[in-house]
């Protein structure tokens, strides 16, 4: 049993994806952490150019020094990484506050990358590369 005292935490959780990346993303009320598999932002991906990938929708929403996010991503690259964490925070941004909605909508975060690799075709050397042409 709570108490009324005690004050009960909201969570909001969402998925992202990109190619063979997914991540599970949890927002709670904070000062702003954002933990990585366990470790903080800027220890799990060093290049700036990702972390801003993934504080955008935080940014956008003006909720960068307000809200803590954990994230357990698995698969894929660095950037698809990256861009999966993107997705799944502006998918619980949507869940925190339907008003977001519009805003992240526009800037395109809200849109999951349809692109995968393409798959190998019978008697081709790759997806497209086919033998090559000698003449003699």
């Amino acid at each position: 049993m709570v108490n009324a005292s005690e004050k009960i935490e909201e969570k909001y959780r969402a998925i992202g994806r990109r190619k063979s990346t997914s991540s599970r993303v949890l927002i709670t009320m904070g000062e702003g952490k954002i933990t990585i598999n366990g470790r903080p932002l800027k220890e799990y991906l060093g290049y700036f150019e990702y972390q801003d990938i993934i504080l955008a929708p935080l940014r956008k929403v003006n909720k960068e020094e307000k809200l803590d996010v954990s994230v357990k991503v698995s698969g894929g690259g660095t950037k698809g990484q990256a861009v999966a964490i993107q997705h799944g925070i502006a998918r619980a941004l949507v869940k925190f506050d339907e008003d977001f909605k519009k805003i992240l909508k526009a800037e395109g975060f809200l849109t999951r990358d349809p692109r995968i690799k393409e798959r190998k075709k019978p008697g081709k050397r790759g997806a497209r590369r086919g033998q090559q042409w000698k003449k003699r």
